[in-house]
């Protein structure tokens, strides 16, 4: 079951402020690598939803978040659609793909599953790699942005579409967080952790793990054709196995199962990732050291971590506070045992 805890909260508001601060005080490049954090935070957010809270390891996430930035282009670059309307149906369409890989591959399990989804996302790579109209190896240029200047924002400002892309992470966060306290997110939850006792309740499973795989698409396809807009450039590299599995080592890096923890996963991996390649091109050396690191430290992520040390602090406290409570109750107890000894002698 997930809990939206007052850490939790504090940490997605200070993230916010940070994104904020950073917006409006970075220079261009380092504005830059602010929407790159925030369009990855996205997408994490959407794999750590099906990953860890419904124990389903996606390896075609980052390719479903290709497939909305290549839906988007096509109805805007190809067909003129207007980019507002056309973020819509990316959103839609990725997100009723997701819906049939969901259905499809809910019907494995463990290993199988995981293959199973890189198979996908290697069809939809092979599928664009291939694709005349879709430019192929070459990419597809000249994307459009979404224009706002009727209300004044112009999107073409990099800390402008910045703030647009913090605004899209948070309508995602809240909305993960509703799917996730509503009947559905905790038969998903419940599923995970006995999958035969929700078939013996009746709950359809596969059903279930295709609805929030779907739901997880539509977050997809707007992180999508925001990374289409970010760059107004697209290529195939998009949909390449790697970025689902950089996506999957975010969100262990961060905290699985926590929703709030591989959004700090995507910021911490993206500037190590700016930083150390300053210095090295082995920089995925580095990031893979980390990675063990903090799987050999119990698995928990970098927030998750935090949040269990506070935990056990918080936990410590409590049992502190109650053993002079306790001691009292127990000489009280024997006092009222010895008392009752004399009566009977």
């Amino acid at each position: 079951m997930f809990y939206q805890t007052p850490l939790r909260t504090a940490v997605l508001l200070l993230f916010t402020l940070a994104c904020i601060y950073a917006a409006f005080t970075a220079e261009y490049f380092g504005v830059e690598i602010l929407t790159e954090i925030i369009i990855l935070a996205m997408i994490v957010l959407a794999l750590d939803l099906v990953a860890g809270f419904g124990g389903m390891v996606s390896l075609c996430h980052g390719a479903l978040a290709g497939v909305g930035a290549y839906i988007f282009a096509i109805f805007t670059a190809k067909l003129g659609l207007h980019p507002l309307l056309a973020m819509g149906i990316a959103a839609l369409i990725t997100g009723a793909v997701s819906w049939v890989i969901g259905t499809i591959c809910s019907k494995t399990h463990g290993i199988y599953f995981i293959m199973a989804t890189l198979a996908f996302g290697q069809m939809a790579y092979s599928f664009v790699f291939e694709s005349s109209y879709l430019g192929g190896d070459n990419g597809m240029a000249g994307i459009p942005r979404l224009d706002l200047s009727m209300i004044g924002i112009d999107l073409f400002d990099s800390k402008q579409f910045a703030l647009l892309c913090l605004a899209c992470l948070l309508v995602a966060y809240l909305f993960a967080w509703r799917i996730l306290t509503s009947g559905l997110g905790r038969s998903l939850v419940g599923i995970m952790h006995n999958e035969k006792r929700s078939r013996a309740l009746g709950q359809n499973v596969v059903q279930i793990k295709a609805q929030v795989f779907a739901l997880s698409g539509l977050i997809l396809g707007l992180a999508g054709s925001l990374s289409a807009q970010h760059i107004m450039f697209i290529s195939p590299n998009l949909l390449s196995w790697t970025h689902s599995g950089e996506a999957l080592v975010i969100v262990i890096l961060g905290g699985l199962g926590t929703l709030i923890g591989p959004i700090i996963g995507a910021a911490a991996f993206v500037l190590l990732k700016h930083e150390v390649s300053n210095y090295t091109d082995h920089w995925h050396l580095i990031v893979g050291i980390i990675l063990i690191i903090v799987v050999m430290a119990g698995a928990r992520g970098i927030y998750g971590e935090i949040e269990h040390r506070i935990a056990k602090r918080c936990a410590k406290r409590v049992q502190k506070e109650q053993a002079p409570k306790q001691a009292k109750e127990k000489t009280k107890e024997h006092s009222l045992s010895h008392a009752g000894l004399k009566k009977e002698h």
